[in-house]
């Protein structure tokens, strides 16, 4: 997100004599795209490099739906059992090569820092709320926020309710708003349907001074990491730049109505390599007297389509609840299951929120997911199915 921002004490210049009582204060820089893309530069009491030990504490490798089946599917998150981590127990839903989407209900915080360090993570929060601690500050985080941590950096998650749950985009790619949205100078511009004053930035930074071991958890390489420090690790001063963990919530989206239906492009929020997020709000129902609010069908091309259904009255669907998950491939033509298109004629307004992720390559389920499964979904368009 192309917004400069600063915390805390920072010299004059860059990478210049920065110190108290003859102690230097060491720079780094956390950035994407080597030294030429988005950036910031911190500066910590001590330095960020040392390490005690390292230890591989889980392998997280991906394994595939053993079946891989073919057909339109429907997953339903909403009995998960509540986990021990929202880290370390996150359960794999999809995945490709571009994206990982994955679901988690946790009922305590970790008391370990955990950084990825393989994949931009989207956090959406279905339900909680709580401060994100990270390098750069306290992020507060509420229901409906989505909460973008570039790849990097070092945070964990300060819970203030009884139970969280998490829908968690990881994607190789860097998050970003879409390029359409934004002008030459990088400026949300006025056909944008949020701005930057929805943007919500690490707002205070409390610095701490403390030897001892502290324990870090990183990803990589489908893999984490146990990594055991000297000192704690959120010890930055100050810093300034571009690369920042934000959060955007999903009622601040401004949706778009027209004349006659949109397609779902007017709802897209991020993009990234091989995939873009939409949002889906309440809003009015398309104006003309002979409109169709419900959408048309469509048949997938070199696109798979994921809804997650936060909450609200599922217009084109029947069968589906809050913290369902429905994926429609590539090959397969899908819509309003029967009745729907009939039912939205005359409405005024849809009263329904929705995160969809559209992929540009097939996805994979996840064997985790198989166990979350309505397994009929696909015969929920035959004619007096009811599902």
């Amino acid at each position: 997100m192309p917004i400069y921002h600063r915390l805390g004490r920072i010299p004059p210049k860059r990478h210049m004599v920065f110190a108290e009582a003859g102690a230097l204060f060491p720079e780094q820089l956390i950035g994407n795209e080597g030294f030429s893309g988005l950036s910031s530069l911190l500066y910590h009491r001590r330095r960020p490099t040392p390490m005690v030990s390292i230890t591989q504490i889980k392998d997280l490798t991906r394994e595939r739906d053993p079946q891989r089946v073919f057909a339109p599917r429907h997953f339903q998150t909403a009995p998960l059992p509540s986990v021990a981590s929202a880290i370390a127990d996150r359960v794999p839903l999809l995945f490709n090569d571009d994206v990982a989407i994955s679901y988690v209900h946790a009922t305590k915080a970790d008391d370990f820092f955990y950084r990825n360090g393989q994949a931009d993570e989207v956090i959406f929060v279905v339900e909680g709320e709580g401060v994100l601690e990270s390098l750069m500050g306290e992020l507060p985080y509420r229901k409906g926020d989505y909460v973008v941590i570039p790849r990097g950096i070092l945070h964990r998650y300060r819970f203030t309710s009884a139970s969280t749950r998490f829908l968690v985009i990881e994607s190789g790619g860097s998050i970003r708003t879409p390029k359409h949205y934004r002008n030459a100078f990088g400026q949300l511009t006025e056909i944008a349907p949020f701005c930057e004053r929805d943007m919500r930035r690490p707002e205070s930074l409390n610095s701490h001074d403390q030897i001892g071991e502290f324990r870090l958890v990183v990803k990589q390489d489908e893999r984490l990491f146990e990594v055991m420090t000297d000192h704690h690790p959120l010890d930055v001063i100050g810093w300034d730049g571009y690369y920042y963990p934000w959060a955007f919530n999903i009622r601040d989206f401004e949706p778009r109505v027209g004349r006659l239906h949109l397609p779902p492009t007017v709802h897209q929020t991020f993009e990234s390599d091989g995939f873009v997020i939409c949002s889906f709000c309440p809003r009015l129902y398309d104006f003309d007297p002979l409109a169709i609010p419900a959408p048309y069908h469509h048949l997938n091309v070199r696109s798979d389509e994921v809804l997650f259904y936060v909450e609200g009255e599922f217009m084109s669907r029947k069968g589906i609840s809050s913290g369902s998950i429905t994926l429609h491939p590539d090959g397969l033509a899908h819509g309003p299951q029967p009745g729907r298109t009939e039912a939205s004629i005359g409405k005024t307004r849809t009263d329904e929120y929705a995160v969809m992720v559209d992929t540009f390559r097939p996805l994979r389920v996840a064997r985790q997911a198989t166990a979350l499964e309505d397994p009929l979904y696909y015969r929920s368009w035959l004619e007096g199915n009811g599902k």
